[in-house]
């Protein structure tokens, strides 16, 4: 069984135990939050909160994600050939200022709209959703250094933290009997700044003082990065949106396919775990040129999230009516095995594009990972478009838009040459021997 374990160990990722604990803490501490919410309000208030939560998670994680790769990528470099990354947090930080008050700015300017379309005219949840973009903001930026530099501890200490804040003011708020949408919102907002603050005394100290960074050099890739990672979650969160434009009258059906589709991306959530290391290790292989390194963490990875996604997808497949009756109070009738079938097979599909997408960044070809998912998210309005059942429409764009997605990026990556680094200023060395940690 030790035997076992260890070339267990070995095959996965760098940091990846440090980081699945908590991981893995957030990830059931979104379904515990979405539960309780699911049981203490009503339709219309539960509808608002998950679509509060569903826009603070797509866009939230599409504009501030790129700048955790980033910098994970940028920093692991400098790491690699000894340079400190405070000029890099710098420039970082101003950045990812600028790009939150433009959100903010844009959230005052169409309140009255964005409130009558989404939250039934209540300006407040306008307000509740721009504080949960602050929380984002401000994790990625300190996971950024942290995972650049491979503190995967302190990283899956903020992860764990804000996963256990989120169940204890959710637990809190339904022991008091609070049944305000505005309440479970803001939920989203502190959990993740409280987290945030607990590990930004660690960030700061480890960010050391080293040679300067251009604005292009940390920017160049940035703007196709975020355009790419915006696509991206588009083509993750599109069902639980096109659901309801394609069966507007159909509430029943739509109140379960959202269920369905919470439950369909469990593994989405536990390959956070993975995330972070991966893109640590594949930048430090190209930054140092260790190509046989870098093939290797991509084969295992694909392999780590292949069996992620069936793992997942059998009890979804085989319990998922069941399921989302008891978590999430959805008509169990509603949706049936195939259905989940599709959900499944669609997430296992996103799970690779990402994996493989990351590897594109990592060699710096930012433009061929946008055109990858620019591809998918037309493969996917293609098929939603379609005449025919709603449901399977959805379901069946969600599948393939990322196997579209998927497709490209394969080719992009057996195409994209050898440049380390690509336009990131990555350091272009002579190919080493295999530097890259087994495990």
């Amino acid at each position: 069984m030790t035997g076992l374990l260890g070339r267990v160990t070995r095959a996965l990722p760098p940091g990846l135990f440090a980081v699945a604990v908590g991981t893995v803490t957030l990830g059931v501490a979104s379904y515990v939050h979405l539960g309780i919410a699911g049981h203490a309000l009503d339709r219309e208030s539960l509808a608002e909160v998950s679509v509060l939560w569903t826009m603070a998670m797509s866009f939230g994680l599409g504009l501030f994600f790129p700048v955790e790769q980033e910098l994970t990528r940028v920093i692991a470099a400098r790491a690699a050939t000894g340079q400190g990354a405070l000029p890099v947090l710098r420039k970082a930080t101003v950045l990812t200022g600028a790009v939150l008050l433009t959100v903010l700015v844009g959230l005052v300017v169409f309140s009255g709209q964005i409130a009558d379309v989404f939250f039934h005219g209540d300006r407040t949840m306008v307000v509740a959703l721009a504080a949960a973009f602050v929380g984002p903001a401000a994790c990625y930026l300190t996971r950024g250094v942290l995972a650049g530099l491979g503190l995967f501890t302190a990283y899956g200490v903020q992860l764990g933290l804000d996963g256990v804040l989120r169940m204890v003011f959710s637990v809190t708020l339904m022991v008091a009997g609070v049944h305000s949408a505005l309440a479970y919102s803001l939920v989203l907002a502190v959990s993740p700044v409280l987290a945030m603050l607990v590990s930004l005394p660690l960030t700061l100290r480890v960010a050391e003082p080293g040679p300067t960074i251009g604005w292009r050099e940390l920017c160049s890739g940035l703007g196709l990065l975020t355009g790419s990672f915006l696509l991206a979650q588009f083509v993750a969160n599109a069902a639980v949106l096109s659901i309801q434009v394609v069966a507007p009258t159909q509430a029943v059906l739509v109140g379960a396919f959202t269920a369905a589709m919470v439950l369909s991306r469990v593994p989405l959530f536990v390959f956070g775990a993975l995330q972070a290391s991966l893109m640590s290790g594949l930048s430090t292989a190209v930054a140092t040129g260790d190509r046989v390194g870098f093939r290797r963490l991509l084969v295992r990875t694909c392999a780590m999230v292949s069996a992620l996604g069936v793992l997942g997808g059998v009890p979804a497949v085989l319990l998922g009516p069941w399921i989302i009756h008891l978590a999430f109070n959805a008509d169990r009738h509603a949706l049936g095995a195939v259905d989940f079938l599709w959900l499944s097979v669609g997430t296992l599909a996103y799970l690779l594009a990402t994996v493989v997408g990351q590897a594109v960044i990592a060699r710096g070809h930012h433009r061929r990972q946008l055109l990858g998912w620019l591809l998918g998210t037309l493969a996917l309005l293609a098929v939603t478009s379609l005449p025919g059942d709603p449901a399977v429409r959805v379901e069946a764009a969600y599948a393939i838009g990322p196997l579209v997605v998927l497709g490209v990026l394969l080719l992009a990556l057996r195409g994209g040459g050898n440049t380390p680094g690509g336009r990131s200023g990555a350091a272009q060395v002579p190919i080493a021997a295999d530097s890259i940690p087994a495990g």
